[in-house]
């Protein structure tokens, strides 16, 4: 059987990324095996209830939401029940899927701030697994989240000055701006890795800007950013 999946390839890099720099930063633990499980799972089950909220086949898309919300919940319930913290986690995401379903009922899936309330959801996934293998919430998980939140706000304002914006100068100087902002940003704060880490998106938005490129293209393309990313900032957690 098929599995139904989303069609945002890109977004698979921002459901790995925190998920992965939480348990590089905190250590790893066996309940982070199920976590992914759920989290995946749950990542899938969004999809096809904004389908059925937008009252697009309506059966078909609940019954593979049933399917994957009842994976999700077999593997991230025992999980929660011995990790009870996670549960607390779990409500500071609960407001972005609503942001996120609200949007997609009133087709407005695209819009920035729809973006920018997923990519914080999935930020939050990194906090979750530093806390497994940490054992604890402390600024490092703070700061676990606020780096893909800036790293895919990036990649947002990138991607949509290729497609949806290519035509609109302000979007180009926005995404740009950001860029340098938050290449700047690491050199204020004295992190040269967190400079470098950015380097590559700066440079991505600049020189690519105005090619032609199909989505597809575009999705690999941020996979390996953010693949190159994860190890440059990886480093300073060793």
């Amino acid at each position: 059987m098929n599995l139904y999946m989303p069609k945002q390839h890109g977004a698979w890099a921002m459901l790995v990324l925190p998920f992965l720099l939480g348990i590089i930063a905190g250590g790893f633990s066996w309940w982070q095996v199920p976590l992914l499980i759920g989290w995946i799972s749950l990542y899938l089950a969004t999809y096809p209830l904004i389908m059925a909220v937008k009252k697009k086949k309506i059966e078909f898309h609940l019954s593979w939401f049933y399917k994957y919300i009842s994976v999700a919940t077999l593997a991230l319930l025992p999980v929660v029940i011995f990790n009870t913290t996670l549960f607390w986690v779990g409500l500071m995401m609960v407001p972005f899927f609503i942001i996120n379903i609200v949007f997609g009922k009133h087709n407005k899936d695209r819009s920035l701030w729809n973006d920018l309330s997923a990519i914080a959801a999935f930020s939050f996934s990194g906090m979750a697994t530093y806390y497994l293998g940490s054992g604890s919430i402390d600024s490092t998980a703070w700061l676990i989240v606020a780096i893909p939140i800036l790293f895919f706000t990036g990649s947002t304002l990138f991607v949509k000055t290729m497609i949806r914006e290519k035509k609109n100068p302000a979007y180009r100087w926005i995404s740009w701006g950001y860029h340098i902002f938050v290449v700047g940003l690491g050199a204020a704060l004295g992190s040269w890795l967190l400079t470098v880490a950015f380097l590559p998106s700066l440079v991505r938005a600049v020189y690519l800007y105005g090619r032609k490129m199909k989505p597809m293209e575009m999705g690999i393309l941020e996979i390996g950013n953010s693949a190159v990313f994860l190890a440059i900032i990886s480093i300073s957690f060793f």
